[in-house]
This record gives structure tokens, C-alpha cells and sequence, in this order.
């Protein structure tokens, strides 16, 4: 896992909030001073939670479930977007659409309209309608592809949440509380750390937010590393039980005899599988 430091994080502008007249009460603890009217985050606690939310979504990727990344603020869009592609993950960046949680069936249902269009146009159904109609479906299709991204291949709820913004994605985090999802984010002095995981950070300048993106990007991977250096290992210890290695050839089963007594009190032999582990 890549691991960052204060001086990086004091570099990146991480420590710059809100103007004072701004500021969420709640997000005193997180306050280091105020200077020309602007509060200071304090460094120190932002590398502990930051710590704090890196471990916890590392052991949510390794145990193989999804991490929803949310970010339609335009200094996050491409990052986090570039971000969750190479980590395979699901990801808003245009519109929270509200009940992407909450009414999740609903949305399942856009998505096979979005595969039900994709298969009209391989099928040779696009061929039979007329030209308008083509350009309507196109135009619904495009729609579509906007609004739900890449959440198109999520086929179950999300394990966590992760924002950029907690105050801009405020319907995002409500549906996750609501669902009991645990939400991650990167919170300003403006916001409400009333999350799971808070991150007290600066979430306006782009350089703070490719920080924390590249620190939790790198645990999430260490995370999917994990797990698939775990299934692997798994998968030859299953044949090495079934593969004898000094031979050469698989593990024959052997039939031996075991005793038992019938209704009158003979006994009469029955035989049964077993693993013979002799070399053949």
C-alpha cells in the first residue's frame, strides 16, 4: 500500500477548509486553528482516519464484494472515474439519480432496458423499425449509459460507499444510512462527519483529492492482491489432494470393507470409498 505523510499532505493543500462563517460545529475535533478566516484542518487526525479507512475498505475488497465510489463534483469526476476503472469498481460521477440504493430493483430494470436496446441492435431488430424510432432508442439508450455509468454490471448492493463530498452527496449518503451500507468520505469543515469512515480533508482542489484517492486506491488493490493470491493457493491445495505429486498420476480410490450387523445380529461386511495415498 502506498503510504503518505504530512509533509505530502501539506503540500497537496489537504489542510485547507471552509470559510469560518461556513463551518459544521460537528467537524470542531478536526479543526487545528483558523487563519485569515479560514479553518485549518489538523493534519495528524486526518492521517489517522485516512489509515483508519484504507485498512477497513482493503479487508471489504479482499473479501470480493463491491466498493460504489460517488463523485458528480466537476475536480473529482476524472479522478475518481480513471480510479475505479483500474480497480474494476462501480462508480457515479454525472447524477445521483435518487433510489440507486433505496430502489435498487427499479434500476436493475434500466439496465436490462440498456441490454434489451444493445441486443436490438445485434439481432437485427433496428433493421425492421424506422428511422426515427431508431434515433429515439439510440437517444433513451445514451441517456441510460449516462445516469447508471458503470453501476450497469452491479448486480447486487454495495458493501461500502465511498464520496468525495459528503455534503454535495448528501441523497448518496442518505440511502446508504438508510440500508445500513457503510459509508466512506472525504470530509470538508463545511460537512457533517457523521459517517463511518470520515476523512477531514480538503474536497475542493483536485491535488487533495488525487491524494486520497491514490492512498485508498492502493489499499483497495493490496485488498484484490490478497484475495486473489488467497483463491489461488486454495485452488492448488485442492489439487494436491487430488494429484499426487511423486507419481505423477491422480489419487485412486481404494474400496475397504467395514462391518456391520443386519436385523438378526450377523454381521455383513459393506465397503465403502476411501482415498488410498500410496504411490501407484
Amino acid at each position: 500500500m502506498i503510504k503518505t505523510n504530512f509533509q505530502e499532505l501539506l503540500e497537496a493543500g489537504v489542510h485547507f477548509g471552509h470559510l469560518k462563517r461556513k463551518w459544521n460545529p460537528n467537524m470542531a475535533p478536526y479543526i487545528f486553528m483558523e487563519k485569515n478566516g479560514i479553518h485549518i484542518l489538523d493534519l495528524n487526525k486526518t492521517l489517522v482516519k485516512l489509515d483508519e479507512a484504507a485498512n477497513a475498505l482493503m479487508q471489504v475488497a479482499k473479501s470480493g464484494k463491491k466498493i460504489l465510489f460517488v463523485a458528480t463534483k466537476k475536480q473529482a469526476k476524472e479522478i475518481v472515474a480513471e480510479s475505479a476503472k483500474k480497480m474494476n469498481m462501480p462508480y457515479i460521477t454525472e447524477r445521483w439519480s435518487g433510489g440507486m440504493l433505496t430502489n435498487f430493483p427499479t434500476i436493475r430494470k434500466a439496465v436490462k432496458k440498456m441490454s434489451l436496446i444493445d441486443k436490438m441492435k445485434t439481432d437485427g431488430t433496428f433493421e425492421n423499425i424506422s428511422k426515427r424510432e431508431r434515433l429515439q432508442i439510440t437517444r433513451q439508450r445514451g441517456k441510460l449509459e449516462t445516469v447508471l455509468g458503470s453501476i450497469s454490471e452491479m448486480t447486487k448492493l454495495p458493501a461500502a460507499l465511498f464520496v468525495v463530498d459528503v455534503s454535495k452527496e448528501n441523497i448518496a449518503v442518505a440511502e446508504a444510512k438508510r440500508l445500513h451500507i457503510p459509508v466512506f468520505g472525504i470530509v470538508d469543515t463545511n460537512s457533517d462527519p457523521s459517517i463511518d469512515f470520515p476523512i477531514p480533508a480538503n474536497d475542493d482542489a483536485s491535488k487533495s483529492i488525487q491524494i486520497i484517492i491514490d492512498y485508498i486506491s492502493s489499499a483497495i488493490t493490496d485488498g484484490l492482491n490478497e484475495r486473489k493470491a488467497n483463491r489461488e493457493m486454495e485452488a492448488k491445495s485442492k489439487e494436491k489432494k487430488t494429484f499426487n505429486e511423486e507419481t505423477g498420476k491422480p489419487v485412486k480410490r481404494a474400496r475397504r470393507t467395514k462391518a456391520r450387523k443386519d436385523d438378526t445380529g450377523t454381521e455383513v461386511k459393506k465397503t465403502e470409498n476411501t482415498e488410498n495415498t500410496e504411490n501407484n
